[in-house]
């Protein structure tokens, strides 16, 4: 009787062990803003989770974002008005390309 429970307790350990050290992998949403400057930083809503990236010569990535629906918005600069895309779908390992995204003013 000793003997099974420690075998059990030993495979839930090495279970939750297994489950503990599991790899996040995550995927990516990339976008090119038009014009390249008129923009600062550029933010991704999904549920309670925000991520926040600079805006660099126009281009924006999020990497290592979970799996999920995202709200993508853009912090653009004056005379341009702020952008957002709205069903973004990431998937672990995918890269999500938004395109070019034309500020209006």
């Amino acid at each position: 009787m000793k003997r099974t429970k420690l075998s059990l307790l030993a495979v839930a350990a090495l279970t939750f062990g297994a489950f503990a050290f599991k790899s996040f992998e995550g995927g990516s949403i990339t976008g090119k803003v038009i014009p390249p400057d008129g923009a600062r930083e550029a933010w991704a809503i999904t549920g309670t989770d925000t991520l926040k990236t600079a805006v660099s010569q126009g281009a924006f990535a999020f990497t290592n974002a979970k799996a999920g629906t995202y709200t993508v918005v853009i912090d653009a600069k004056e005379p341009y008005k702020a952008a957002t895309i709205t069903d973004v779908k990431v998937a672990d390992g995918k890269s999500t390309d938004l395109g070019e995204i034309k500020l209006a003013q």
